[in-house]
C-alpha cells in the first residue's frame, strides 16, 4: 500500500480528474436519460469492470506490452470507433417504444457489456492507466504491483460511486420522458449524438510519440 501522503495526493487528484468531462461520463449520462437511472448503474458497473481489467494488465506489465507493438493503438482505436458508430446507428433506426420496466430490464445487460467494451476499446484508457498509477507508488514500499493493483481497485471504487450518482441524476430525465414531458425519440438522438462524438475523437487520437 502506498504511504499516506502518496494515498491523499492520488485520492485528490483522481477526484479531480472524476468531475472533468469525458467519454466515461458522457456513457453514462446518456444511458440514464434514455432507459433510467438504473441503465445508468449498468453503464456504470460496465465501466467498473473495464477499470479492473485495465488496472489488472497495467500492473502486470501487459498493458505496455501491448502498446509497445506500434499497430496496437490504431487496431484498438478503429475498432472502438467503428463499434461506436454502430451503436449510434442502432439509436437511430430503432422505433420509440415503452420505457417502461420490460424494456429497461431487457437492455441491462446489454448496456453493462457496452459500457465494458467502450472504455476497453479507447486506447487513451489504457495508457491514462499506465501513466496515473505510477506516479503515486511508494519507492522502497511494498511490491510495486500490489501497490499499483491497491491504487487502480480504489480508482475504480471511486469511479463506481461517481458514475452511480450522475447516473441517478440524468435518470431523471428519463421520468420526463416517460411523462410525455420531452419527446421520447429525443433520448435516442441524444444517445446516437454522444456515440457518435466519441467516435469522431477516437479517431481523431493519435498515438503519443
Amino acid at each position: 500500500m502506498p504511504d499516506i501522503t502518496n494515498l491523499y495526493l492520488f485520492i485528490s487528484a483522481a477526484s479531480l480528474l472524476l468531475i472533468v468531462p469525458g467519454p466515461n461520463m458522457a456513457i453514462v449520462t446518456s444511458h440514464a436519460v434514455a432507459h433510467g437511472w438504473r441503465a445508468g448503474l449498468a453503464a456504470a458497473l460496465g465501466i467498473t469492470l473495464a477499470d479492473v481489467l485495465m488496472t489488472v494488465a497495467v500492473s502486470t506489465g501487459l498493458g505496455a506490452l501491448v502498446m509497445s507493438w506500434a499497430p496496437a493503438f490504431n487496431l484498438v482505436r478503429w475498432a472502438g470507433a467503428c463499434y461506436l458508430m454502430w451503436l449510434a446507428w442502432q439509436a437511430l433506426k430503432s422505433r420509440p417504444t415503452d420505457t417502461g420496466s420490460h424494456a429497461t430490464l431487457a437492455s441491462k445487460e446489454k448496456i453493462f457489456l457496452q459500457a465494458t467494451f467502450n472504455s476497453l476499446l479507447n486506447p487513451k484508457a489504457l495508457l491514462f492507466f499506465m501513466v496515473f498509477l505510477p506516479q503515486f507508488v511508494t519507492i522502497g514500499g511494498s511490491h510495486v504491483t500490489t501497490q499499483l493493483m491497491f491504487l487502480g481497485l480504489l480508482l475504480a471504487l471511486m469511479a463506481l460511486i461517481f458514475h452511480f450518482l450522475l447516473g441517478l441524476c440524468a435518470g431523471r430525465l428519463n421520468g420526463r420522458l416517460r411523462d410525455g414531458l420531452i419527446d421520447r425519440r429525443l433520448g435516442a438522438y441524444c444517445f446516437a449524438a454522444v456515440m457518435a462524438s466519441l467516435a469522431a475523437r477516437l479517431l481523431l487520437l493519435s498515438r503519443p510519440s
